[in-house]
């Protein structure tokens, strides 16, 4: 039998199942002189780059956006009662 390739490139989109080492994760994750999005270190696709400004701003905005949701207070339907029933006309 043919051996696999482990790591390669399938319609545009990077693969790569070789075993993750530390040294090979802190690289793919780090790295100052690539845009946003890099390849992952391990799986199918890409991740973003810690050392780029913008993946922070993604990452603050995520987690505020979570907050938000785990929050969830319900104050936009306070003045509403959920359980009353809905009269709908069609013409």
């Amino acid at each position: 039998m043919v051996d696999k390739p482990q790591s390669g490139e399938l319609f545009g989109v990077p693969y790569n199942f070789e075993r993750p080492s530390l040294k090979r994760l802190v690289s793919s994750y780090w790295q100052p002189g690539d845009g946003m999005l890099v390849e992952k270190p391990f799986g199918i696709g890409y991740t973003l780059n810690l050392a780029n400004w913008r993946a922070w701003i993604v990452l603050a905005v995520a987690g505020a956006m979570l907050y938000q949701e785990r929050r969830g207070d319900g104050e936009e339907f306070e003045g509403e009662e959920a359980d009353e029933p809905v009269e709908v006309v069609v013409d």
